[in-house]
């Protein structure tokens, strides 16, 4: 819904530089290049965001359901490291050989 509503603001602002301003030609077709790759790079910043929260999400879930993990090098799961909800970060359970080491849960495939 917010894609609708950038677009139609950028539609309007395109009217705006087409009717109501004494640019010439060539500055309003710079003005709109610079605004399109603007909206574009919001656009794809926000697709990949998406992405990485998808991922962050998949990990999450397979940790909970007593999957293991491969993050850095290093298998994780719930026997030896418990999942810290506020920062999504893996830590080192107590009384085992890995206390306190902390990973983070983006690092995981």
């Amino acid at each position: 819904m917010a894609y609708i509503g950038g677009l139609i603001i950028v539609g309007l602002l395109f009217l705006a530089l087409h009717y109501f301003t004494e640019l010439t030609k060539m500055q309003k077709i710079k003005i709109s290049t610079i605004l399109l790759a603007i909206v574009m790079s919001a656009v794809a910043y926000n697709s990949y965001m998406a992405t990485q929260r998808t991922k962050m999400l998949n990990v999450v879930t397979a940790f909970n359901q007593g999957k293991t993990l491969h993050c850095e090098g290093i298998e994780v799961n719930a026997t030896l490291y418990s999942l810290s909800i506020g920062t999504y970060t893996f830590i080192g359970k107590q009384n085992t050989p890995i206390y306190g080491q902390m990973i983070s849960a983006s690092s995981c495939e």
